[in-house]
């Protein structure tokens, strides 16, 4: 009898599939509307400009200065880049890192607070759910790493239109990987604190030993820089700045420039690290951990 009841209740197969179609969502739509909430969370929180900006540009002042007077590379004849040059991409690198940083903390608090279990039961994939919270902190670190370009000019990097756009595509790929690696950090963590300890340990030596503080060409340490994909990541940001420079900025930048990794290398290494860390996280959220019964 209740066979027959459920048999004569349930609609056709045809309006069945329709509402099926219309009540599914969009993966598509989903990971816009994620990737927007990411944005809507950092205008609301004015501070992390200011701590993802404010942090390196008084790290450039502070370590410009410091070593002004002491470090010069490149030949007399033309000078030679000063630490300021020098260090200004390693400068980059690190806001685009300090800003993936505070995005995949919102892994975290979003866990808490109990947001994340209710996007982890929703009918969508879950590469659309990382996929949404990867591109919103991307697309914050690039709009800040964006702002601090423009002190390139002060430094004579008068990049033209094309270059400023590859400079911009370069650090999407840049932020896109530091941000993936990140969210998978953060995943399995249940607080913050935790979290600040991982990056203390693992990525700030990985910036610093990305050739963006200090140049390392020989000995056992030039190895540990080249093993870091970080390094071709920093390497083709330099390379990209000085593409459209002058002739003589050029010249100042040779020596720097020359003893960079080839700039297939660069590209080559830091889209097979995006699409690893990106295939990473998907994977790691597909599994359960302990804070998800927080």
């Amino acid at each position: 009898m209740a066979e027959i009841l459920e048999t004569s209740l349930a609609p056709p197969v045809g309006v069945r599939a329709e509402i099926e179609s219309v009540a599914a969502p969009c993966p598509w739509q989903a990971a816009a509307t994620l990737c927007r909430r990411e944005w809507v969370r950092f205008v609301r929180q004015r501070n992390r400009v200011f701590g993802a900006i404010g942090q390196p540009l008084f790290f450039w002042l502070l370590f410009g200065i410091g070593f002004g007077s002491s470090f010069r590379m490149g030949s007399s004849d033309t000078g030679g880049l000063t630490y300021f040059e020098y260090f200004f991409p390693g400068t980059l690198v690190l806001i685009l890192l300090f800003t993936a940083i505070f995005a995949t903390i919102s892994v975290i608090e979003d866990r808490r607070e109990g947001f994340l279990q209710s996007v982890l039961v929703a009918p969508i994939p879950r590469w659309s759910m990382v996929l949404g919270k990867l591109l919103g902190g991307t697309l914050i670190a690039v709009a800040q790493g964006s702002i601090f370009v423009l002190l390139g000019y002060t430094l004579h990097l008068h990049l033209g239109p094309v270059a400023l756009l590859a400079v911009m595509a370069w650090m999407f790929v840049i932020a896109l990987a530091l941000t993936a690696l990140g969210f998978v950090l953060a995943w399995r963590m249940d607080s913050t604190q935790g979290f600040h300890a991982v990056m203390s340990v693992l990525l700030l030596p990985m910036w610093l030993l990305s050739g963006a503080f200090f140049p390392a060409e020989h000995g056992f340490l030039h190895w540990i820089v080249m093993c870091n994909p970080l390094t071709y990541g920093v390497a083709g940001l330099r390379r990209l700045l000085y593409w459209d420079a002058s002739a003589d900025v050029r010249a100042k930048a040779a020596e720097s420039l020359a003893i960079l990794p080839p700039a297939w290398a660069c590209g080559l290494v830091m889209l097979v690290f995006c699409v690893a860390m990106f295939a990473l996280a998907w994977r790691i959220s597909a599994g359960r951990t302990t804070g998800d019964l927080l």
